[in-house]
């Protein structure tokens, strides 16, 4: 549809909920892939947040490309590399469910703040494979990086 399309041109951002997002039970299900921001800009918002975020996309966006190839052949006709990438990017997709003020209604979870420093050094560590170590259960409704290492310990 042409409306859409031409609407979507003069926004500053677009938010894309997702619902097979939700059928994870990842809320808010936005689709960080789908998603734009004009602010996502290292003039706007400081380098480091721009380069983490950058750093997120890569890994969520070889997973979907992988994921045909994953349900056909499984994880083990996968190279090291790309396990590792998938596995880093399943992390990812945990983290972003972040127990938001917004999705206590969907989730159960109360809120929490978490700020923006503390969110982009525990994505920056999960990309960078700080975390490679932790199940990927622990990054799923936590607010900070600090929480899914306690909650993996959980699982020991």
């Amino acid at each position: 549809d042409p409306a859409p399309a031409t609407t979507f041109a003069h926004l500053d951002a677009t938010v894309v909920l997702a619902r097979s997002i939700a059928e994870q039970g990842i809320y808010p299900a936005v689709d960080p892939l789908d998603s734009t921001s004009r602010q996502l800009d290292p003039l706007v918002i400081g380098q480091e947040h721009y380069d983490t975020a950058r750093a997120v996309q890569q890994p969520l966006q070889r997973y979907k490309e992988l994921k045909d190839i994953i349900a056909i052949l499984g994880m083990d006709e996968l190279s090291d590399e790309d396990k590792q990438t998938v596995n880093r990017a399943r992390k990812i997709q945990r983290f972003l469910s972040q127990p938001f003020f917004v999705a206590e209604v969907f989730t159960g979870s109360p809120g929490k703040y978490v700020s923006l420093s503390e969110t982009i050094r525990g994505f920056r560590g999960i990309v960078d494979g700080d975390y490679d170590h932790l199940p990927e259960q622990a990054f799923y409704m936590v607010g900070t990086i600090e929480e899914a290492e306690d909650k993996a310990k959980e699982f020991q």
